[in-house]
């Protein structure tokens, strides 16, 4: 009696010793690199700067990065670097020491709370059928492909207040209409992100410019009370604010072209294919959607962005009050139009935050490789590494170029200028260079590593909102990114020598 089993075929043996092999060779990758640091760390004398060796985790990173596409892994491989190298025999404490740092950090409870509420709002003004109003409204007078990108950059021109609204706010407006014209969401987030940081830093009102200008009164870049003056002065000089602008509205009006892997997301956007692989919703639930007349559907999206604003400002630029203002009144508007029922309102709410999550995620490990590097020095060897080269003239140049590097590597906006500040500020005073250049120079920098860096929170957001993954918007932005960047530096030198 015989019997007939099915023997596997040469591909299913290759397959499976491909599946079983393939962690294997991830593990020993990984862990060769890891006793390297741990290695590392045993030549490192107490006292002394880790030089060098302070950059290894940052460019793991962006090696990892680039490998994997997976931003929250790569950031994870450069803490666990950075905590060998650091101390190899209590890298269990450090993480735990650095998550709970961060965990109580104040600004880190300001973007988990922000972040969640801002989508939570998204999430109400999507199922109560607002969004989707506002989208066909614009769609009954925006006409062309170039029309809908040229809008984009417009509203994100006009959502000026906060770079997390831009990202957020803008991209889910303009998702449907931009679908319709079959440009890829890889676009539509270059697009808002272009407008979010960059223009932030040219508005005296925003977060962006209460923050920075306190610090410059702290460091003693200006005297008490005369740093929104110092901010002001500045923003001629926040050169790169302005060149991202003009990259974008280029990029939108077709003049400049598509690069690299931008390129390569447009064609398969005019095949018919707008969203991105492995990306078939932004996690956003339209299922309950209810539908209302455009004109009532409009003030539903118009009242409460302007509520949000208003409040925002009126609780002098805290996004955080804001969007708290504005939950409590759509969720009022919302009950009282029979649009949701209250259990569903605070469902949205609920569903939002749960969408928000992931980037939350992201940019709170992005501060704890902060804080990882804070620790190494990595910000002081930076700027120490280019004294040498300083010159009253090329000084702007150069602390962009530093700070730039700075921040693309921690992606920490704003929390590397704690550090850094101390050391630039006195620097441009003795050599009695423009404090509103410096100040561009610094905000410059700022703008672009929150730009350009795969895991800043703009970038995170921007991703978010507009359905695709950080990297498949990272990619896809940084030859633009590098462009601004590279104008800017001229453009610096050139003022440099000018004002000398």
């Amino acid at each position: 009696m015989s019997t007939n089993v099915a023997e596997p075929s040469t591909a299913q043996l290759s397959s499976t010793s491909q599946g079983v092999s393939q962690p294997t060779r991830w593990i020993v990758f990984y862990g060769a690199i890891m006793a390297c640091f741990a290695y590392l760390s045993t030549q490192h004398v107490d006292g002394e700067s880790y030089g060098f060796h302070s950059l290894l985790p940052a460019l793991l990173i962006l090696a990892v990065a680039v490998i994997t596409k997976k931003p929250l892994e790569s950031i994870f491989a450069g803490i666990v670097s950075g905590l060998l190298l650091l101390d190899p025999t209590n890298i269990v404490t450090g993480l735990g020491d650095i998550s709970m740092k961060v965990v109580m950090d104040e600004t880190i409870a300001w973007i988990v709370l922000v972040c969640g509420m801002m989508g939570g709002l998204i999430n109400m003004l999507e199922r109560g059928g607002s969004v989707l109003s506002f989208g066909e409204l614009l769609a009954r007078r925006i006409k062309t492909k170039r029309g809908t990108m040229l809008t984009t950059c417009f509203l994100g021109v006009m959502v000026f207040i906060d770079d997390y609204l831009n990202s957020l706010a803008v991209s889910a407006s303009m998702k449907n209409l931009t679908d319709r014209y079959k440009i890829s969401r890889e676009k539509l987030s270059f697009l808002v992100d272009s407008t979010a940081a960059p223009v932030c830093i040219l508005v005296p009102v925003s977060t962006w410019a209460v923050y920075f200008a306190a610090l410059l009164e702290e460091n003693g870049a200006i005297e008490e009370g005369k740093g929104m003056s110092l901010y002001i002065d500045a923003i001629p000089y926040m050169a790169y604010g302005w060149v991202a602008l003009f990259v974008v509205f280029l990029v939108a009006a077709g003049v400049l072209g598509d690069f690299g892997a931008m390129k390569t997301a447009e064609k398969r956007a005019q095949a018919g294919q707008p969203i991105p692989p492995g990306n078939v919703q932004d996690g956003f639930d339209t299922s309950g959607m209810k539908k209302t007349s455009p004109l009532v559907g409009l003030m539903n999206f118009l009242l409460p962005m302007a509520v949000l604003v208003a409040a925002s400002v009126y609780y002098e630029i805290d996004l955080l009050l804001g969007a708290l203002v504005a939950s409590m009144f759509t969720m009022v508007l919302y009950f009282w139009q029979s649009l949701l029922s209250f259990g569903q309102l605070v469902d949205s709410m609920l569903d939002g935050f749960k969408v928000m999550l992931h980037p939350i995620a992201v940019v709170c490990a992005g501060f704890m490789l902060k804080d990882v590097n804070d620790q190494l020095g990595m910000t002081p060897y930076i700027i120490e590494s280019l004294t040498p080269y300083l010159s009253k003239e090329l000084l702007p140049a150069l602390v962009f170029a530093a700070m730039a590097a700075v921040v693309f590597a921690t992606g920490s906006s704003w929390g590397v200028f704690v550090v850094s500040l101390p050391i630039v500020i006195p620097m441009a005073l003795a050599l009695d260079m423009s404090m509103p250049l410096t100040v561009g120079a610094l905000l410059s920098a700022s703008a672009f590593g929150s730009h350009a860096c795969f895991f800043s929170d703009s970038t995170v957001l921007s991703a978010q909102g507009s359905g695709c993954t950080p990297m498949q918007h990272a990619l896809t932005q940084i030859p633009y990114a590098l462009i601004g960047a590279a104008i800017t530096f001229i453009i610096l030198i050139v003022l440099g020598f000018a004002m000398a």
